[in-house]
């Protein structure tokens, strides 16, 4: 019995096994077929979805955009380009990610050649080369050979080409209010000439009034400006810091009611300029608000949640300037390098505690009691450290004395990235770097290097100015040239019932 029954077991384990060798045989003809139909269905995305191709030059009018979200407007739809079926209906708002030719990568021009000019260049001439580079380097149209001319843009053929593009096309649309409004005074055109280290947020209102972008037609609109102050929002005791959110909430509900138009894209061609740090709270109680209206801000840390790199923008810093900048060649700065303020983070301690002593280096643990200008002008390079914010005033400053900015901070999202090559005019140095500072700066002296920076930082000075009235290539422009790369990819399409 025992025998009988190790043979059946024997018979059906070769059974098994002979059904196993042919289940493996089906097994391979299935996995081999999916293998197979995988390579042909990724090889037809490859060729056809562009998140697989990389452009160099690619027109902003071309540019991909991922969109995911839906309008939250029953008599409006969003007809989303280069999709052939609508976006995910399980999401809460309309959500750009720029996903080809964003803001602030690697320019693949010609990269500048190094100069082997040296530091002990005769003063006359040092004059007559800046001459040269102010009076030629700004005559954009004229397309030269000149490498260096081109080096400060990423692309400085396709920035032109859309300039004049944006110039004759983008058209901004303004909330209307009338000087009886309770609150004229923080959404109205200011009347007071700006000043202080949040002047740019003012310079744009007034600039913008002032220009040929405004169109009283809101249906021909590229973007639409809150044109709410928050510094004045902030200095308004009606409101001040706390109250921000809540009448930003209540002012975008009123034009939302009154108006068609932040209803149809949950306000993603919608717009606001803050300055202050105060400016990123300011959609707290909004949350469409945060995540889809531009905001166009000083505090530009991608380390801080609600700025988002790509959809937000950057603006400079700059404190308010008469005239044009004050000329100081090379030979003239003695100083190797050139920073003072207050002790109110770990990266300007650590700064102050590894040259707050050395001589070639002009290190100060506080604000200094002479004017700023002198050592702005008196050194080589200046030095931003991060404080409270990211952002200072200090940039734009050294950019207009013409000394060579040296940013320590980590996380900052440069303004006009997306524009300016910083790498040709700027030394941008992680904060780990500190304690080879001085070495890595006079590397840069000693391989000719620094005319270089100093050369680039005088022809990029005019893009961080502001002017009475606004002028082409100047800080005003780019902001609305950050705009116009920014404007919705969406085409807003009457649902008819």
């Amino acid at each position: 019995m025992a025998r009988s029954s190790s043979s059946v077991l024997l018979i059906l384990h070769n059974h098994r096994i002979n059904n196993f060798d042919s289940y493996k045989g089906f097994y391979f003809i299935i996995t081999t077929l999916s293998f197979i139909t995988s390579i042909l269905v990724f090889s037809y995305i490859s060729s056809t979805s562009k998140l697989f191709i990389h452009h160099h030059h690619h027109h902003p009018h071309q540019r991909d955009y991922v969109a995911a979200g839906r309008a939250s407007s029953v008599v409006v739809n969003v007809e989303y380009d280069n999709f052939s079926s609508s976006p995910p209906a399980a999401a809460a708002a309309v959500v750009w990610e720029l996903v080809a030719n964003g803001g602030g990568g690697e320019s693949s021009s010609t990269q500048m050649k190094t100069t082997s000019e040296k530091d002990d260049v005769d003063d006359d001439e040092e004059a007559s080369m800046k001459s040269q580079w102010q009076s030629g380097i700004f005559q954009l149209e004229n397309e030269g050979e000149n490498v260096e001319n081109k080096d400060v843009f990423h692309d400085r053929t396709l920035f032109l080409e859309d300039y004049k593009d944006m110039n004759k096309t983008l058209k901004i649309y303004v909330y209307p209010h009338n000087k009886n409004d309770p609150f004229a005074n923080v959404l109205l055109q200011e009347k007071n000439e700006p000043r202080g280290n949040y002047a740019s947020e003012s310079y744009f209102k007034k600039s913008l009034f002032k220009s040929h972008f405004l169109t009283k037609n809101p249906y021909e609109a590229n973007l639409f400006y809150l044109p709410f102050s928050i510094a004045g929002l902030r200095n308004d005791k009606r409101i001040s810091v706390d109250g921000i959110p809540n009448f930003i909430r209540n002012y975008i509900f009123n034009i939302s009611r009154r108006y068609p138009f932040w209803n149809r894209t949950n306000g993603a061609d919608h717009f606001y300029v803050a300055c202050h740090s105060v400016g990123r709270s300011a959609m707290a109680k909004v949350v469409e608000a945060k995540l889809n209206a531009i905001q166009v801000v000083c505090s530009s840390s991608y380390f801080i949640q609600g700025y988002v790199s790509h959809k937000d923008a950057s603006i400079p810093q700059i404190w308010p300037r008469k005239g044009e900048p004050p000329n100081q060649p090379p030979s003239k700065r003695k100083k190797l390098a050139f920073y003072a303020g207050a002790m109110n983070s770990p990266v300007r301690q650590f700064l102050v505690k590894e040259w707050g002593n050395d001589s070639e280096m002009s290190i100060h643990r506080s604000r200094l009691k002479t004017p700023y200008s002198e050592a702005l002008l008196g050194s080589k390079f200046c030095i931003h450290a991060k404080g409270f914010e990211v952002n200072t005033a200090r940039i734009g400053d050294a950019l207009y004395y013409g000394c060579v900015p040296v940013i320590l901070a980590d996380y900052y999202d440069l303004p006009f990235a997306d524009i300016l090559n910083w790498k040709s005019f700027s030394l941008v140095v992680s904060t780990m770097d500190i304690p080879i500072l001085k070495k890595m700066l006079q590397q840069i002296i000693n391989s000719g290097d620094y005319l270089r920076l100093y050369h680039n930082v005088i022809q990029v000075q005019k893009h961080f100015q502001w002017y009475d009235k606004p002028i082409d290539y100047d800080v005003f422009h780019m902001v609305m040239y950050e705009l116009w790369i920014r404007r919705s990819h969406a085409r807003v399409v009457e649902v008819i019932n």
